[in-house]
């Protein structure tokens, strides 16, 4: 079989990858010997995919679904089996197999076309925001993931740059960086996090309702993590003459619901938003940061 990769992949790849990368080229290569290797037979590529890898659906050599993950070494693919490790499966999607190689995973096959998305928007919130809760748990000792202040951090110095480049976004960047200093001053609890989370993070599965899949693994504070799901159907806020009314609302129920501190979720919220609008004008994507940073601002 030959492994193309979806185009939204070959898209959101060709936005981050450094130059001279050559990952792309590669994945057909890689595939192949993943499946060779778990003596697997290929069923189909998942359309439209993922933003950071290949996924493709697959059956073991004893006929059992599931699915295998391929992601570049830049995507932490060995963070996201240590974190489904510690999880195991409570939560969040199991391992098949325990080890990685070549950035590729062998993961529970769930129901890939069903997320919670496609639920009504209440409900999805609820539902997403309970499957969070169980991902929140202490990580393990000498644990191999990034902390919110380091990524942070990296995120911070990109921040500065594009404020200095386009004086436009300068004021909400300004007010996302000071934000950020004092929610990293007191953190109230360390807690191995999801790190990108969002309603379609959240699969049907057979062994519980529902189950995140694809972690960029952090250990820091819980409403870090929370601060994602509070933006999620964007555009659907924008486009509502009370999408600011509704979006302090929404702070205020997730925070009451998984009780984080409001002030915090608030905070992480604003830079979470202001740093991925910085980053989507920064890669050619107008339209995305005008959404985000018109959102950060009723924040």
């Amino acid at each position: 079989m030959v492994f193309e990769p979806p185009k939204r992949l070959v898209r959101a790849l060709g936005e981050t990858a450094p130059d001279g990368d050559d990952w792309l080229e590669k994945l057909p290569g890689a595939a192949q010997r993943a499946v060779a290797l778990r003596e697997l037979t290929v069923e189909r590529v998942q359309m439209p995919g993922g933003r950071s890898s290949l996924v493709v659906l697959v059956r073991t050599a004893e006929g059992t679904p599931a699915v295998l993950k391929l992601a570049p070494v830049r995507a932490r693919p060995e963070a996201e089996r240590a974190a489904l490790a510690h999880w195991g499966g409570l939560g969040a999607v199991e391992l098949v197999e325990p080890f990685t190689a070549e950035g590729a995973l062998l993961l529970e096959r769930l129901h890939p076309d069903v997320s919670v998305r496609s639920l009504p928007e209440a409900k999805a919130l609820l539902e997403a925001a309970g499957t969070l809760r169980r991902l929140w748990v202490e990580p393990p000792a000498d644990f191999p993931f990034e902390t919110v202040a380091e990524r942070t951090g990296r995120q911070a110095e990109a921040m500065r740059a594009r404020a200095q480049a386009d004086p436009e976004v300068a004021p909400l960047v300004d007010l996302a960086l000071a934000a950020r200093e004092e929610l990293l001053a007191a953190p109230p609890e360390h807690r191995l996090l999801h790190g990108t989370f969002r309603q379609s993070k959240v699969l049907a599965g057979e062994r519980m309702p529902w189950l995140a899949v694809g972690p960029d693994p952090v250990v820091g504070e819980c409403a870090f993590d929370l601060a994602r799901l509070v933006r999620d159907r964007v555009e659907d806020l924008i486009a509502q003459p009370s999408g600011a009314a509704t979006t302090r609302r929404r702070v205020k129920r997730l925070a009451e619901s998984l009780d984080v501190e409001q002030e915090r979720l608030r905070g992480w919220t604003l830079f979470r938003a202001v740093e991925s609008g910085v980053r989507a004008g920064r890669v050619g994507r107008p339209r995305d940061a005008e959404l985000l940073l018109e959102f950060a601002s009723w924040l």
